[in-house]
């Protein structure tokens, strides 16, 4: 009896599906799977329910709002607020500041973070303990907020670009997180390329970080939000509105509203703005990070180590 090369290979070639189990056909598994289905839709929609009430708010009329009968939906369709919000030029202006402020501020503090946890993740580096301490204590311990504001102003970058970026460059807790994912990565990866001739950048530029996408696509987006929503900052080390963030700039607006007195426009157009200007600060606040979280999000699934190492 001969058998068929052609169609041989095609069986072993073809994707073989995976084996049931007993505990995959027993009843309980099977309602542990719905009631698991359940549960996880439930707090799919109590998390959106939040977000969703937040955009309807910022498109309802004010009277709608008010009263308390927005839920889903918007009510008495309207875009006052968002276009006394965007027809106003400082607004782009704040916008392009945020811009600017986030990726340079998020670029800094990558580069810092990974050169910084690449080195305490070398255990027979002298010193080592001396520099995890150091980082440590800044996260129970800070100057103060007056000495901190002082040394800023004393170093010459108050209305700078710098007083955003710098002084909060390095978080401690992410550094630790990448710490810890360098520590996890085999050592022979980085012996085989010592190897082969290369020094300690080329190893952390050509073998670690292509092995560590995840944990770099995390702290990207981590100080990326962090930068983003910082408005303390800017409003402590700023004096000119021109170098304001978009989150200076829709804070103000709040203030502004809530007093009636800083917005233009007729009383019926304040009373309009100042019934709605949370809902719209937030989803004009929130719009960036979630159109680029889609193409960050797809780093935390991936198997980092998949193939990396083979046995």
């Amino acid at each position: 009896m001969t058998t068929d090369p052609t169609r041989l290979a095609e069986k072993m070639a073809a994707p073989t599906a995976p084996k049931r189990t007993a505990l995959d056909d027993s009843r309980g598994y099977r309602a542990f799977r719905k009631v698991n289905a359940v549960i996880l839709l439930v707090v799919v929609a109590v998390t959106l329910y939040p977000f969703v009430n937040v955009v309807a708010q910022s498109f309802s009329d004010e009277q709608h709002i008010l009263a308390g009968r927005v839920n889903l939906l918007p009510r008495g369709f309207n875009l006052e607020t968002y276009k006394v919000v965007m027809s106003d030029s400082a607004f782009w202006n704040s916008y392009a500041n945020t811009v600017l402020y986030t990726v340079t501020a998020t670029a800094i503090s990558l580069v810092l973070t990974t050169t910084y946890a690449y080195v305490l993740s070398k255990h027979h580096l002298k010193g080592r303990g001396l520099l995890i301490g150091i980082a440590v204590f800044t996260m129970f311990f800070n100057g103060g907020l007056i000495p901190n504001y002082v040394l800023i102003s004393e170093l010459g970058m108050k209305n700078t670009l710098w007083a955003i970026v710098l002084p909060n460059a390095i978080s401690v807790f992410n550094l630790l997180v990448m710490k810890a994912f360098f520590e996890s990565l085999p050592k022979e990866l980085e012996e085989a390329a010592a190897i082969d001739g290369l020094n300690t950048y080329g190893i952390l530029l050509r073998v670690v970080l292509p092995l560590s996408k995840a944990v770099v696509a995390t702290m990207i987006l981590f100080y990326a939000v962090a930068n983003w929503n910082s408005w303390f900052s800017a409003f402590l080390y700023f004096d000119r509105s021109d170098l304001f963030p978009v989150t200076v700039y829709l804070r103000n607006m709040i203030s502004g509203a809530s007093t009636a007195t800083s917005v233009g426009g007729a009383q019926s157009d304040l009373t309009q703005i100042n019934s709605n200007i949370k809902a719209v600060t937030m989803v004009l606040t929130v719009l960036p990070i979630i159109a680029v979280y889609p193409f960050i999000q797809k780093y935390f699934v991936s198997g980092v180590m998949l193939g990396a190492v083979k046995q």
